[in-house]
C-alpha cells in the first residue's frame, strides 16, 4: 500500500479550480487500485493535508498521469501559496479495532 500525502497552504481558489478539483476527485476514485483519502488541517487552520491510499505504486503512477492533474500542477501558483508531496509506503497499520481506518483494509 502506499499513501501520497499532499500537504498545503491554500491561496484563492476560483471557477477553474473548483473545476478541476472535482475532476481530479472524480478521476483519482475511478483509478484501479484507490483505496480512498483523508483529510487534515493545522490546528491554525493555515495548512492543510490530504493523504490519498493506493493498492501499489502503480496505481498511483497512473493517476498522476492524469490530464487535469497534470493541468493543476503546471498552475498550481494560482491557487497555492506553497506544497509539499511525502510519498510512502505503508508497511504496517494497526490499532485496538475501535477506529476504521483506510488502512485496515490492507492485506
Amino acid at each position: 500500500m502506499i499513501s501520497a500525502a499532499f500537504i498545503f497552504e491554500p491561496g484563492t481558489y476560483d471557477a477553474r479550480f473548483l473545476a478541476l478539483d472535482a475532476k481530479i476527485e472524480a478521476a483519482a476514485v475511478a483509478t484501479p487500485g484507490y483505496l480512498g483519502r483523508e483529510t487534515w488541517q493545522s490546528e491554525d487552520g493555515q495548512r492543510f493535508n490530504a493523504t490519498y491510499y493506493w493498492a501499489d505504486m502503480a496505481a498511483l503512477q497512473a493517476f498522476s498521469t492524469n490530464a487535469d492533474h497534470q493541468e493543476a500542477k503546471r498552475d498550481y501558483k494560482l491557487w497555492y501559496k506553497g506544497f509539499h508531496i511525502v510519498i510512502s509506503e505503508v508497511l504496517r497499520a494497526y490499532g485496538d479495532g475501535a477506529l476504521d481506518h483506510i488502512t485496515t483494509h490492507q492485506p
